[in-house]
């Protein structure tokens, strides 16, 4: 099944108030920046992103923030889903919901605003993307050499995948799905606890929120 087929059957449709059918990547990018919404590109076609359900908005702002704090002062920093990351390889433009960059930052033409290099990648996971995060965008995403772990995380549920590159070059996966767990990030050498993760949801046991 070709990417753009699947991709509309999940995310909707492609973006409407574009009226080609294919664009470059320059097109893309100079329509990206004046957009007040973001969109997905690939391979000349360009997808509007759906909105999220506050409890993925919750958990992604609580990974987010507990990586800014572990990772304070350290070369490798997370960034949120404003941030643009592009694939050479396979032409996706993409916004993760939580990226983590070590080192020097990385950007198409060094442009500061397409980035190149992450090492870990969190996508919060909905009812539309599930499918597409776990199979064609995890294929797309494993084209970025400099990518060594990727976190699928269920907000509506105690349960995250974890794709580690193991020290044969494999992707090999580990899962959590118990509260009291923690998941170790190797690449940047932090560990997230799950009630961190789920913190201010009601997955969490004494929490009010629903």
């Amino acid at each position: 099944m070709a990417f753009s087929y699947l991709y509309t059957m999940i995310i909707n449709e492609p973006a409407p108030a574009y009226e080609k059918s294919k664009y470059s990547i320059e097109e893309y990018v100079a329509l990206e920046n004046a957009a007040s919404e973001k969109h997905e590109y690939y391979q000349g076609e360009i997808f509007a992103m759906s909105g999220n359900k506050s409890q993925h908005i919750v958990v992604a702002g609580n990974i987010y923030g507990s990586l800014w704090s572990k990772l304070y002062g350290k070369p490798c920093q997370p960034y949120n889903s404003e941030t643009r990351v592009h694939i050479e390889k396979n032409t996706l433009f993409t916004y993760p919901d939580v990226s983590v960059f070590c080192g020097d930052l990385k950007s198409l033409n060094n442009d500061d605003f397409n980035f190149l290099n992450p090492s870990v990648i969190f996508e919060v996971l909905s009812d539309s993307t599930k499918d597409y995060n776990r199979n064609a965008k995890f294929k797309l995403y494993r084209d970025i050499p400099s990518l060594k772990e990727y976190v699928l995380v269920e907000p509506e549920a105690v349960n995250i995948e974890a794709f580690r590159i193991n020290d044969a070059g494999f992707w090999e996966l580990r899962e959590y799905n118990d509260i009291e767990m923690a998941m170790e990030l190797r690449t940047i050498g932090v560990t997230l606890a799950l009630k961190d993760i789920y913190q201010n949801t009601r997955l969490v046991p004494g929490n009010t929120a629903k």
